[in-house]
């Protein structure tokens, strides 16, 4: 981890230049939902002129800190002081830092009680700064005092438990697409809604958006995978990963807006659709290969949407891709992950973010030098997650020219 040295200059700030555009866009409307086209048209000076400076970076692959050997990370809150809490998911805990990054305690650990997790996927906090830990392996939401001792675990035992948002009513909004644990051999009659939202206790509130049907139950799952985030307002936004579709709810569940850009490939479904197999008890999932287009949104304070889309696909000595072996003995369940691939090449122009007005309007994008799996804005912050290769968080301010 590099620290800040007051009243010196950062050595090696990264003052990424950025590319505003002028676009045509073409805009239906359709039973009050709006629909943008985003249509690059010509490289021009707008109003909007933002760049990003690299301040810090939290984590490091290489560390003897164990601390900060992140293992597959997977997201980052803050609470009312500014403490950070990073979901070092391949550890199966919670490191909390204070705001100059200093390390001050681990929460939870491997396993299936009460503050304990199994490769918990998502992190979020109220506005008491309970932590909400999404354990898909356990099945439960656990919730968790500020000192991370068990306030109380939510239990789903019939639900897919994915990424999870907790909003300012205190219910609880969940992604469930994705898990490929989960896919049955048959067809499915009906999708299911793409987000679904809880009360406290696990009840389902209600659920919507819908997904779209590539008429194959590999594609269904693997094209309808989204990220997903909240605004102060609890305005819901997606990006998908293989589809040119970005989306505003309103709380109530309500379509707002659908939009989509540019790409320089496509993201139509592949002719091979992947196959299962099943011989005795085991079971192999060949998965379709689809061109990704997204990895992470995020929406600052002045509610733009800031989307991470790859400028190219990756190439095949960039492609990391990860292992995970489950095993059952004695009643007790074992799970390992495994990455393989080039995870010590961390730099590649595969990425920038691209940002949207309030109403879906294309209006900046800006290219990065890193690779990047997960954005989070904090105040005037971005926080970009190397998950597979870094293994860290990068810090940049945001600069309004």
């Amino acid at each position: 981890m590099k620290k800040i040295n007051k009243g010196v200059s950062f050595c090696f700030m990264l003052f990424l230049f950025s590319f505003s555009f002028s676009f045509s866009q073409g805009i239906e409307t359709k039973d009050g939902v709006k629909f943008i086209h985003n249509t690059e048209r010509s490289l021009k000076k707008s109003s909007l002129n933002i760049s990003l400076e690299l301040i810090n970076t939290l984590g490091d692959i290489n560390t003897p800190d164990e601390n900060l050997a992140f293992y597959l990370p997977e997201d980052i809150v803050f609470d009312e002081k500014g403490n950070i809490y990073i979901l070092d998911s391949g550890n199966h805990r919670i490191q909390k830092f204070n705001p100059y990054y200093e390390y001050i305690t681990t929460l939870g650990r491997q396993g299936q009680g009460p503050g304990e997790f199994y490769l918990p996927s998502s992190l979020d906090i109220d506005q008491n700064n309970y932590l909400y830990v999404s354990d898909p392996q356990n099945k439960r939401i656990q919730v968790l005092k500020p000192d991370g001792t068990e306030h109380k675990t939510i239990k789903f035992p019939t639900e897919q438990v994915g990424s999870v948002r907790v909003l300012n009513s205190g219910n609880i909004i969940m992604n469930p697409t994705g898990s490929l644990l989960m896919i049955s051999q048959s067809e499915e009659k009906e999708l299911p809604k793409l987000i679904k939202v809880f009360d406290k206790e696990g009840n389902l509130v209600r659920e919507f958006g819908e997904q779209l049907d590539f008429k194959h139950v590999l594609l269904n799952r693997i094209g309808n995978q989204y990220e997903f985030a909240v605004d102060e307002d609890d305005h819901i936004y997606l990006t998908f990963l293989h589809q040119n579709r970005i989306e505003k709810y309103s709380p109530e569940g309500k379509l707002l807006w659908r939009a989509d850009r540019p790409l320089n490939y496509s993201v139509e479904p592949p002719k091979d659709k992947g196959k299962m197999e099943s011989s005795g008890r085991s079971r192999t999932i060949q998965l379709p290969q689809m061109n990704k287009c997204s990895e992470g949104i995020s929406v600052d304070n002045k509610g733009r949407i800031w989307v991470i889309t790859l400028n190219r696909q990756l190439k095949k000595d960039e492609e990391v891709r990860k292992s995970m072996g489950i095993m059952m003995m004695d009643g007790q369940r074992s799970m390992s992950v495994k990455l393989m691939g080039n995870t010590e090449q961390t730099k590649t122009d595969a990425y920038a973010l691209e940002i949207f007005s309030p109403d879906g309007i294309l209006i900046q994008r800006i290219p990065l030098d890193h690779f990047v799996n997960e954005i989070h804005i904090h105040k005037d912050r971005v926080f970009l997650l190397d998950k597979e290769r870094g293994t860290k968080y990068y810090e940049y301010k945001i600069i309004e020219n």
